[in-house]
């Protein structure tokens, strides 16, 4: 009797929370579908469990994403792949759904049973299952169909896979908009499974559809399949079969599939080779850098730091440069932004000279736009610059344009250009860091506000670990103990962390000589946060010296024990915490 209980208790408790008002209940009834299922052995499941479920379609659609995707998880727990046909029937009830989310995960757990199917059973149970999708009265049931394919046509026999074509043709011709629009999302994972016969005979005239159908999205859809089937094709097939499908999307009356094209440039360039996109792509491109909409010009910017190894620097200079000058005055701030986050991957196609004639102005010009993220997606490619032209052209050129950047009213850029400092540093070397960017460097110490004071204090670091020890000493420590006198206590608040920051790169002598006397400076400060901040710091520098006992008897100490009788009780406590450590 104890068994029979033991037995029943899971399956009587799933019926109770799935049928609990509280979704979050329901849900995690679902999430324990495997445990449930283990616990009633595999007969029980298929015979119980799987109906049980196949009955409770009528909840909420996020209970039923939960549902499709445990569903698709429980084949182990029912026997294995042998038995994983009996999971088939809840799934194309919830492949069936309204809600686009559950078909998509319906199919996704679907796709997953079938990869672990034996063939014949598929042929069995599955193909029936994607003739009744794919036959259905309601669009939605032949929307799921069209994402079944791929997974499973290879798994079947010549005959089978000859069916399972004509009715993915089928799809793509259906009179409902959506189903061919999921019919050309899912025909790239079916073309990589498809002989060259196939695809050049059956599968081209579907795409020449797909390309002229009276919908552009799904239009918009063609690029993604013509770069899969340029992949299985030779460079003879692709310009007899394809290249004239391609001038269509190239041309195409809608911005959608136009940018569409321009966003997948690239990938296309790469399958159908330089000969090609010299000929056929490189200049209707251009078109593109220029088109009417801003998006499609966007999408078209995107693609420039892309174009290394896919067009030689003939084409670049003659097509592509001159429309890019006239991008950096594009009404569009967005197109902008999109040209100067890109147009730095042109100097290494077009070399040296070229980019000191016609990017680096371009680039001063971008520096100084109005709309913040076209600074800083310039300021950001600097390094990459440098690396083509060389140190002296960028200091001659940008330098002017950094240090008024470094001034900038928005403080998003002023962080920018400290994060690049130290990359910059390595470049210029020390005399020219000196001369020109130190002061700004040190002057940021005392910048309103914080994000810019800490990414300063990072800077100092980072600057430290390039340029040694000793640098710092005389470069860097007397701006920070001269800090320690500001006024405002958020500047000493800064010149405490400067400190802790600094300890980690700098010599221990150096540490002990100048950072722990300026700490017991400020020990007695009148503001507490001064105060607590001060002892955190003693506590972070004291693991530096656990080899000299008395630095930390002398120095740390008696500061610590001072602090530890405070009147603030954060002090008392951050203090206490410290003398801990020590």
């Amino acid at each position: 009797m104890e068994e029979v209980t033991e037995n029943v208790y899971p399956i009587a408790v799933l019926i109770d929370e799935l049928k609990h008002e509280d979704v979050a209940i329901r849900l995690n009834a679902i999430h324990r579908l495997g445990t449930i299922a283990l616990a009633l052995g595999v007969e029980r499941a298929r015979d119980e469990l799987v109906p049980f479920l196949e009955d409770s379609m009528d909840d909420e659609d996020e209970v039923l994403v939960a549902l499709a995707e445990e569903i698709g998880k429980l084949t182990d727990y029912i026997g294995g792949p042998t038995f994983a046909h009996v999971l088939l029937s809840p799934l194309e009830i919830l492949a069936a759904i309204e809600e686009p989310t559950v078909r998509d995960k319906a199919v996704e757990s679907l796709n997953g049973i079938v990869s672990r199917m034996p063939s014949k059973q598929i042929e069995d149970f599955f193909l029936p299952l994607i003739r009744r999708l794919a036959g259905g009265d309601w669009f939605t049931t032949r929307t799921s169909a069209a994402g079944l394919f791929g997974h499973c046509y290879e798994l079947v026999s010549p005959s089978i896979q000859e069916e399972m074509r004509k009715l993915f043709t089928q799809l793509c011709q259906d009179e409902t908009p959506m189903v061919r629009r999921a019919a050309a999302t899912h025909l790239t994972s079916l073309v990589n499974k498809l002989s060259r016969d196939h695809l050049i005979n059956e599968f081209v005239p579907l795409v020449a559809m797909i390309v002229q159908d009276d919908q552009d999205s799904v239009r918009l859809l063609a690029i993604d399949v013509i770069i899969s089937i340029c992949n299985n094709l030779t460079i003879d097939l692709i310009k007899s079969h394809l290249l004239v499908l391609i001038r269509t999307l190239i041309s195409d009356k809608s911005w959608r599939v136009r940018y569409m094209f321009a966003d997948k440039f690239s990938n296309l360039s790469k399958v159908v080779g330089k000969e090609l996109t010299h000929s056929e792509l490189a200049s209707p491109f251009s078109m593109l850098l220029k088109d009417s909409e801003a998006e499609v010009r966007t999408a078209s910017c995107g693609q420039l730091s892309r174009l290394g190894g896919l067009i030689d620097v003939e084409y670049v200079k003659k097509l592509i440069l001159p429309v890019v000058k006239e991008l950096t005055t594009d009404n569009s701030q967005h197109v902008r932004a999109a040209l100067a986050d890109n147009v730095a991957g042109l100097a290494p196609l077009v070399g040296k000279d070229l980019t000191i004639e016609i990017l680096l102005p371009l680039f001063l010009q971008l520096l100084k736009d109005e709309f913040p993220d076209v600074r800083l997606n310039i300021i950001s490619k600097l390094g990459s610059v440098n690396e083509i032209i060389g140190v002296n052209s960028l200091s001659h050129s940008l330098f002017p344009a950094i240090v008024q950047l470094s001034e900038d009213k928005n403080w998003r850029v002023r962080l920018a250009i400290i994060e690049h400092i130290p990359l910059l540093a390595s470049q210029l070397g020390m005399q020219f860091f000196n001369e020109k960017l130190c002061g700004l460097c040190l002057g940021w110490l005392g910048d309103s506000v914080f994000a810019i004071r800490e990414a300063a204090i990072k800077n100092l670091k980072g600057l430290v670990d390039i340029f040694g020890n000793d640098w710092a000493k005389t470069k860097i420590i007397p701006k920070v103990l001269d800090t320690l006198s500001q006024a405002s206590f958020l500047y000493r608040m800064t010149a405490i962390h400067a400190i802790v920051s600094l300890s980690s790169v700098m010599s221990q002598e150096s540490v002990n000589e100048y950072l722990l006397p300026a700490l017991a400076q400020l020990q007695a400060d009148p503001i507490p946060n001064i105060r607590f901040n001060v002892a955190k710091a003693f506590g972070s520098l004291a693991p530096l010296f656990k080899d000299q006992e008395a630095i930390i008897s002398q120095k740390i100490k008696p500061c610590l024990q001072k602090l530890s009788e405070d009147l603030d009780n954060d002090v008392r406590f951050y203090a206490r915490e410290a003398l801990t450590i020590c």
